[in-house]
């Protein structure tokens, strides 16, 4: 079976950033993604958990999709805004997809 690179990007960023984010996504072109809840995790300030905040201090969200490499740098750009002023972690990796024409 012929599997085509794509590009897998991770985005960890403030759950009350999430619809900006996405709705970038949606404008440059992002043909797919899924948002998933972080309930806890380590950083810079150590061990953290979703239980116990208060107001809007929601956590963080995990919104994950896959494209094409060569869109790669343009959806960068796109999103960079959003997370330039937000807590926001990008992960971006090499991945291989079935079916090239649905990213």
């Amino acid at each position: 079976m012929d599997m085509h690179d794509a590009k897998r990007i991770e985005i960890m960023i403030e759950q009350i950033m999430e619809r900006r984010l996405t709705d970038l996504l949606i404008e440059a072109g992002v043909k797919g993604f899924s948002v998933l809840p972080v309930r806890g995790g380590s950083g810079r300030s150590g061990l953290w958990s979703r239980q116990g905040q208060v107001g809007r201090a929601e956590g963080l969200s995990c919104v994950v999709c896959l494209i094409q490499p060569d869109r790669l740098d343009a959806l960068l750009e796109a999103i960079f805004p959003v997370l330039d002023r937000h807590i926001g972690v990008v992960n971006v990796t090499d991945a291989k997809v079935l079916r090239a024409e649905l990213f």
